[in-house]
């Protein structure tokens, strides 16, 4: 699989090389974000690792930039440890992962294996939800004529469930991904917004599996 690493530190792009090559991944660099233009320019990556703090930019204004010229292929973010706001902003731009540094390199060959078996994901269409309709590209919601207002929290949520439908989606995968953290006052926000998300969308557009998590249908 063709694996793009963009990070400006050369001991973690040594560091994931090595790894990822011994999964047998076809990897290429860049640690800027010139370079990772040029390099998806000329061949479209399997996966993209892409760092949040590069020299000439970020790595989310990256992420925006290639959703809104179409790019599918998933995009696993690198954030700092505790920054929530990286983190929802990373997926409000069309992120599908994220793993905080430092991060233990068996997880991150884990989560590239998982994004490479889910493949490229077409984005920009309309996916109903309990009668709802989410354009999660374009960041809108509406039922019939009626535009919905989603936060930048709830397209969180709303993302990583779509991105996995048919699925469960455990609370703490949530929360971690979302809130950067897995304590009661994280839980306690997870319940007030999903009661929000289901009183926008519908009491059905999302499904808890009790003791487990929760799903969207497929």
């Amino acid at each position: 699989m063709n694996v793009l690493v963009v990070d400006d530190a050369v001991e973690v792009l040594d560091l994931l090389t090595r790894a990822l090559e011994k999964d047998g991944h076809d990897v290429r660099t860049a640690g800027s974000l010139a370079r990772a233009r040029f390099e998806i320019a000329r061949e479209a990556p399997a996966v993209l690792i892409l760092d949040v703090g590069l020299p000439d930019g970020t790595g989310v204004d990256l992420c925006r930039g290639l959703r809104r010229e179409g790019a599918v292929f998933p995009i696993l973010l690198l954030t700092a440890r505790g920054e929530v706001a990286q983190r929802v902003a990373g997926l409000d731009a069309g992120a599908d992962d994220f793993l905080a540094k430092p991060f233990a390199v068996a997880e991150l060959r884990a989560r590239i294996r998982a994004l490479g078996r889910r493949g490229p994901i077409e984005r920009g269409v309309f996916i109903d939800l309990g009668g709802a309709q989410l354009d999660l590209a374009a960041r809108r919601a509406h039922r019939g004529e009626e535009p919905l207002p989603i936060t930048a929290r709830e397209w969180a949520i709303l993302d990583l469930l779509v991105a996995r439908r048919g699925r469960v989606v455990e609370r703490t995968a949530l929360l971690e991904q979302v809130w950067g953290e897995v304590n009661d006052r994280a839980s306690a926000s997870l319940d007030v917004i999903m009661a929000r998300i289901r009183r926008k969308l519908g009491t059905h557009a999302v499904r808890t599996v009790r003791g487990e998590g929760y799903t969207v249908d497929g």
